[in-house]
């Protein structure tokens, strides 16, 4: 048997009323996990939360705490898998919040900060996959990039795979799916998107090329190597 970790800890900086928010996520966790509550006290809950908190998180046709479910991974049970310690005021408008966990929940912890954290977009964190065990393949990391509209997730596994492509294919970095449009000229293929721009396209390592379901357009996509990146 073993224990495995997403570990995380980082600090950011926020302003005033952003931190009172953070400052309550655990009140609004502790309250959804109380299922009991009749309607006329989840609603004095709520409304304790703040202003600012229904702001951030207003009420829905479904509930009031509804968009505040919407940030997790499992709405159902809401967990953060991490704290948040908030510094006192500063007299600057700012304070500093301090964010850690062992079992942190990425998605979430990205989408809490996307929503609350307006002042300190765009910013990124680091992670790292631990086990306490020496077992194969359960250790790793990644990263995460988050504006205000939108979340890229990165991870280690990834970028090895691409590291070893290079070496199997000399002075490559990846490869990305390729057609040619009558107006728009040469595109590239996005997972969400679609065919668009060089800079959006989705970078493929080479056992996920061999793997990919390439979508049928008037003009055969074809697969291109992108160079090494520049040393």
């Amino acid at each position: 048997m073993a224990n495995n970790f997403v570990k995380a800890s980082f600090l950011l900086r926020v302003t005033d009323a952003e931190a009172e928010v953070l400052g309550r996520i655990d009140d609004a966790v502790a309250i959804l996990a109380d299922g009991d509550l009749e309607d006329a006290v989840l609603a004095e809950h709520y409304q304790a939360l703040g202003d600012d908190f229904a702001r951030i998180f207003p009420p829905t046709e479904a509930g009031l705490f509804e968009s505040f479910r919407s940030i997790f991974s499992d709405p159902d049970y809401p967990r953060l898998g991490f704290t948040l310690q908030i510094d006192p005021p500063e007299g600057t408008g700012t304070r500093q919040v301090w964010l850690s966990g062992d079992q942190v929940d990425i998605e979430t912890a990205a989408l809490l900060l996307q929503s609350v954290a307006r002042s300190a977009l765009p910013i990124g964190f680091e992670y790292c996959l631990d086990c306490d065990r020496l077992r194969p393949g359960e250790f790793g990391g990644g990263y995460v990039v988050i504006s205000a509209n939108d979340i890229e997730f990165g991870g280690s596994a990834r970028l090895l795979d691409r590291a070893i492509a290079r070496h199997h294919h000399a002075g490559v970095d990846g490869f990305v799916l390729a057609t040619r449009d009558i107006e728009d000229g040469l595109t590239f293929w996005n997972s969400e998107a679609g065919f668009g721009a060089l800079a959006a396209a989705t970078v493929f390592s080479d056992a996920e090329a061999a793997h990919h379901d390439v979508p049928i357009t008037d003009d055969q996509p074809e697969w291109l190597a992108l160079p090494a990146p520049l040393s």
